[in-house]
């Protein structure tokens, strides 16, 4: 490179049509994926406290959420259930006429080709113990929970969902969802694999929107040590064995390094990542406090998340920053 005073690289910086034209990174509403609660009982809806602007819906006010999406350019969701009645089966997460069934059905009608329809795969909403898969004792029993995921999988399929994604990290899930989803006819259906899910304290608002806190204990001896990076390849080549078509990084924000460790190792596989509750929460908490200017922030921490690697980012920001985005001028963010 040549030397200043020669080379100044804030000529490309100087005005703002030129920081447009040498913008590395480009987000834009078609990043995102927009994720939400639906709630069986329509008293439980409303705005959740901890995620100011993030409403549960209910089935009848669904469809009226999905058009909002498509009307954004957000090209997908991700369906959360919260049933009336948990059991320590969890047996509402795939139950005929259960909420999430008929959310799937529901938003598959309003969505159409404009949005793709993907379910939440895993135990914690449905069981009244809050943990995510069947319990033996007090530790979960992966294999047994296994044929759970199997058959929901099967029934979101055929609810209408495009894609289903397993996050309880069980080992060997995506094996047990592929096959069962190829044997029942539904071999087009794609999985989105929370391939990378750590055992976070940034879950803390999204267990108050789903009503999933554990009763007892802690998640740890499925989801991933928060200090290990070299782990998260292994978990993700197995899951990519297995089947999956795309893989997760959750959360997000402090994890760009798995992130681009990942998307340097599997440079041709879809990655995502999930900019969770928490890192939402803190953001709008702060600016609240007129601590930060919401907006720049918002747009820089997404930006960064894509920066690191990642093809599509889940974020409960998704519709909001779609609208700033369609409206942004040339130099934002």
């Amino acid at each position: 490179m040549r030397q200043f005073p020669g080379t100044r690289l804030r000529r490309l910086r100087s005005h703002p049509a030129l920081r447009t034209l040498v913008r590395e990174t480009h987000l834009s509403p078609a990043d995102f994926i927009y994720p939400i609660f639906v709630v069986e009982r329509p008293e439980s809806a409303g705005e959740v406290p901890s995620m100011p602007g993030v409403f549960r819906q209910t089935l009848d006010t669904l469809p009226r959420q999905i058009d909002r999406v498509a009307e954004l350019g957000v090209p997908a969701v991700m369906l959360f259930g919260i049933p009336e009645h948990k059991d320590a089966l969890g047996s509402q997460a795939c139950a005929d006429g259960g909420v999430i069934v008929r959310a799937i059905q529901r938003a598959a009608r309003a969505a159409g080709d404009a949005v793709a329809v993907i379910a939440d795969l895993c135990l914690c909403e449905y069981t009244d113990h809050g943990h995510c898969g069947l319990i033996r004792g007090d530790r979960i029993d992966n294999d047994a929970t296994l044929d759970l995921l199997r058959k929901a999988a099967v029934t979101y399929a055929q609810s209408g969902a495009a894609m289903v994604a397993p996050s309880g990290m069980m080992d060997g899930m995506v094996g047990a969802i592929r096959g069962a989803l190829d044997a029942a006819g539904n071999a087009e259906t794609a999985i989105l694999s929370y391939a990378v899910k750590y055992a976070s304290a940034f879950y803390g608002p999204f267990r108050d929107a789903a009503e999933c806190a554990p009763k007892f204990g802690d998640r740890r001896t499925h989801q991933m040590d928060p200090a290990n990076a070299r782990e998260a390849l292994a978990e993700a080549e197995l899951d990519l064995a297995e089947g999956t078509d795309i893989l997760m990084v959750k959360p997000a924000t402090p994890y760009l390094d798995v992130i681009r460790d990942l998307r340097a190792a599997q440079p041709s596989v879809p990655l995502a990542a999930y900019h969770v509750s928490g890192e939402y929460s803190m953001i709008k908490a702060a600016a609240a406090r007129g601590w930060i200017d919401e907006r720049r922030i918002a747009l820089e921490t997404l930006t960064g998340i894509k920066r690191a690697g990642a093809d599509a980012i889940i974020t409960y920001y998704a519709c909001e920053v779609a609208a700033w985005l369609r409206g942004a001028s040339p130099s934002a963010p």
